[in-house]
């Protein structure tokens, strides 16, 4: 930034050229390392579990997410009243990366859906996020929730690819499952459970 300000007028259009792409790679380095010690820290965190409001913290994010693009079209469905057992803060991470995605990978659409609902699945409660985006090759599940991997090119859709290996990590702290269903073209929905766990503290 500082090369930039100081020197720029006297830099031809490669030199500027040159300047932003190590300026770009420095900030997605340096999302990449914040990301790695989120994960890091996710797994050595001591959960404090206690009454979360799933459905308040959702409308949070989503006004958030609306400030970041104001001119898109997006509709939020969030179903009232979802609550839990959890780690307030962790969950929110987990809703933070999930309603992110969706919002992100929806971005091509002129009418955006984004819907926070629950079902049932095998006999427990399931939160679900649907959304009406570009969806993924189910032939490539098995690299969703690893670090560094990436369904979709950098240039279409920027992140740092840890995002979901966050998540299953959070969702494993709370003995929980996640997991996700999609088709090219026709959005994606990410599932995840929380086993039931009484207001108290855990390692």
């Amino acid at each position: 930034q500082a090369l930039k300000e100081d020197y720029g007028s006297k830099l031809d259009k490669e030199g500027k050229d040159f300047i932003n792409r190590v300026r770009a790679a420095t900030k997605k380095m340096s999302g990449l390392i914040d990301d790695m010690l989120i994960l890091s820290r996710i797994t050595r965190k001591k959960l404090h579990y206690k009454k979360v409001d799933l459905s308040k913290i959702a409308n949070e994010i989503a006004e958030d997410l609306k400030k970041v693009q104001p001119e898109r079209r997006v509709e939020f469905k969030i179903v009232p009243r979802l609550n839990t057992v959890a780690d307030e803060g962790l969950i929110r991470i987990v809703l933070e990366n999930l309603l992110d995605n969706a919002y992100k990978f929806t971005g091509k659409n002129k009418n955006a859906n984004i819907e926070f609902n629950i079902t049932n699945t095998n006999g427990r409660k399931a939160y679900t996020i649907r959304d009406n985006g570009v969806g993924f090759d189910k032939t490539y599940y098995d690299k969703l929730f690893s670090p560094f991997q990436r369904l979709h090119s950098e240039i279409e859709f920027g992140g740092t690819g840890i995002g979901l290996a966050i998540v299953q990590r959070i969702i494993d702290l709370h003995h929980g499952k996640v997991w996700a269903e999609s088709k090219v073209g026709e959005g994606a929905t990410f599932y995840f459970t929380i086993k039931p766990k009484k207001e108290t503290s855990s390692e």
